[in-house]
Formats: structure tokens, sequence, C-alpha cells
């Protein structure tokens, strides 16, 4: 479990990022056209490190704009450095998130006759007459 120390740095590195990433400064060309949303950050209990899960607002690859994203990893860790006040700043390590794929499989289920079936109790006692 996270300190509310780590929760705190992981939030003020998300929106420092966030805030980085909106005056579109990385010149990579898998990045070029695609919105990039930072959906976590969480740090090691040092704050040397960073884990920053990414994925791709509308359209791309989410693990083309991770790898990307690593490639621009030192200069978003060099403005990351002139933005907060942090002892350290932390190495940044883009990692895709699929927890939105994961959400949209999980409502596909969710939404399939055979669970509904078990979860409406009115609709169980209409299969068995």
């Amino acid at each position: 479990m996270p300190s509310q120390r780590q929760l705190r740095a992981g939030e003020l590195i998300r929106h420092t990022l966030v805030e980085i990433l909106q005056r579109k400064e990385l010149r990579d060309h898998d990045l070029a056209g695609v919105d990039v949303t930072i959906t976590e950050v969480r740090t090691s209990p040092d704050l040397k490190a960073a884990r920053v899960y990414v994925a791709p607002l509308a359209q791309g690859d989410r693990d083309v704009v991770a790898k990307a994203m690593n490639r621009c990893a030192s200069f978003l860790r060099g403005q990351l450095g002139r933005e907060i006040e942090l002892k350290y700043t932390p190495e940044l390590r883009f990692i895709a998130d699929d927890r939105f794929d994961q959400a949209s499989r999980i409502d596909d289920l969710l939404a399939s006759p055979s669970v509904k079936r078990d979860l409406d109790p009115g609709l169980a006692g209409e299969d068995e007459d």
C-alpha cells in the first residue's frame, strides 16, 4: 500500500506531466496528432522512480504511445524537474494502461443475456417455468 507521501507525489507528477503534454512540446513522430492521457503515476517509496500509466485518448495503439513516451522520458524528466519541488526528480517509466479495455470487456460481459438473467432474480424464475 503506498504511503500518503507517495500518493501526493504521484498526483503532483501526474498533474505536471499533463500540463507539459498540453503545451505540445514533444516532437516524436508516433505522438503527432495523438492525445495522450496519464491515468496514474505510482512512485517508489524513495520517490526516485515513477511508473507512469498512459493511454491514447481516442485513436492510437497504446503500446506505440508508451514506447514513444519512453523515448521522450529524459526530456519530460528535465521539464518536470524545472516545475516541481522535490528533492529528486524521479526517473520516469511509461507503461501502456489497458484498464479502459478491461472495463469495456466487463461491461460487455455484464450486458450479456446469461449474466443479466443471473443478476435479475425476476428473470431467473421465468426460465424455470
